[in-house]
């Protein structure tokens, strides 16, 4: 069987790739019987000599192999039929801007593995880009909050090498007493507490963050119980909320009242209270004056995210009282940076983390008659049609959504 690590198409540039020079040397160890083949490109965080140095062939034509892996959409005139691809499809939520993408897939026999639906067998995301998108977002939090107060200058951290270079910048601030509260407890909002634990802010529980005041800046991280209440009083688990989602509200404003910056890690499940509303922004005792939203639901769970922000344009202000966008550094603006691909800030350290998920979970299932099912549950398209576990999609294939 013989893979392709394909050239990235999409604007802007996208510099990830799914296995690094290093990776790719693992993987060919590991499995012999395999054969590796990179499409060159120009734009690729790792340059093609780095894996013509470690033996790989690299080559302008992939269309002889078999297996083909990538990172975003690949354009449909570059979609070579009746093979397996593997990407990042944005269709699974039926985006109306991929429908055609989608419906060229299956015009052309191609067998789509999203890399979102690389799940294990209760469901859970197996690989995904998720702990970067959290580290670059806590530190473009904290150029947020520096650019809105003209209080340092952090530089862009695609500028910089890895994460380790986002720390020791990181570490030159001196913060003021801040109260900084995070929400998530996945991949995201883990990245996002690593960033914080190397800056060496303080955690506090949940009862010291809204009851206590601090000489120094400190942090919260909270879960869905934390931020959501059942309408009837009970307090039972979050199974309970994730599948009565309409038996809760929020109960967000407690921490709004007491927090400085607002991180945003959290997932947001269809039917979930939103966080805060544009009603509650309103509010005297809605303090929150910078929000770094890694979760990027627009219009959606936390109010003050109009649109995602680019990485050339990151910060844009929430002007509470008019509802819409303004100058960020106004004093009674809300900042907010809400970039919706926020690890292509850190590409190489991204990919060689995501290669190692791949590796681990997703080229096994390959040689293993898949025996723990990943491929056979990733699997969207077979044949020219729908698998049936993404045949909810036929509607937005054909147009009727």
């Amino acid at each position: 069987m013989t893979f392709a690590i394909i050239k990235e198409r999409k604007n802007p540039p996208d510099r990830r790739v799914v296995f690094s020079p290093a990776a790719l040397v693992q993987v060919r160890d590991k499995f012999p019987e395999a054969t590796f083949k990179v499409e060159a490109s120009d734009i690729r965080v790792f340059p093609d000599e780095a894996y013509k140095n470690l033996g790989f062939e690299v080559t302008n034509d992939v269309s002889d192999c078999d297996v083909f892996i990538g990172v975003k959409e690949v354009p449909i005139d570059a979609l070579v039929p009746d093979k397996k691809y593997f990407f990042f499809s944005h269709t699974i939520k039926k985006q109306p801007y991929n429908r055609k993408l989608l419906q060229e897939i299956l015009e052309k026999n191609i067998e789509l593995y999203d890399h979102e639906t690389i799940v294990n067998e209760k469901g859970f995301r197996l690989i995904g880009f998720g702990r970067y998108a959290g580290i670059v977002g806590t530190y473009n939090g904290f150029r947020t909050w520096g650019l809105k107060y003209n209080s340092w200058q952090l530089p862009k951290a695609g500028t910089l090498a890895n994460q380790e270079a986002l720390i020791q910048q990181l570490k030159t601030l001196r913060l003021p007493n801040i109260k900084i509260l995070l929400t998530g407890s996945g991949k995201v909002a883990n990245g996002s507490q690593d960033m914080l634990d190397a800056m060496a802010i303080q955690r506090v529980s949940v009862d010291e963050y809204l009851n206590q005041t601090f000489a120094e800046p400190v942090y919260c991280k909270i879960d869905v119980l934390d931020y959501n209440k059942r309408k009837d009083g009970q307090v039972i688990d979050n199974f309970d909320f994730f599948n009565h989602p309409e038996a809760y509200q929020s109960n967000f404003m407690r921490f709004a009242k007491e927090t400085d910056l607002f991180i945003a890690g959290h997932f947001y499940g269809d039917s979930a209270p939103y966080l805060y509303t544009r009603d509650d922004v309103k509010s005297d005792d809605f303090k929150i004056k910078v929000v770094a939203d890694i979760s990027c639901d627009v219009n959606g769970p936390v109010a003050t995210t109009l649109r995602a922000s680019t990485i050339a344009d990151p910060i844009y202000g929430y002007d509470p009282k008019t509802e819409s966008e303004t100058d960020y550094t106004k004093p009674d603006a809300i900042a907010v940076m809400a970039v919706d691909n926020l690890p292509c800030e850190l590409p190489k350290d991204a990919s060689e983390g995501f290669g190692d998920m791949f590796l681990q979970h997703v080229i096994p299932a390959f040689f293993n008659n898949d025996k723990d099912g990943v491929l056979q549950r990733a699997k969207i398209t077979e044949k020219g049609k729908l698998t049936q576990r993404f045949s909810y999609l036929q509607d937005y294939v054909d147009g009727k959504h």
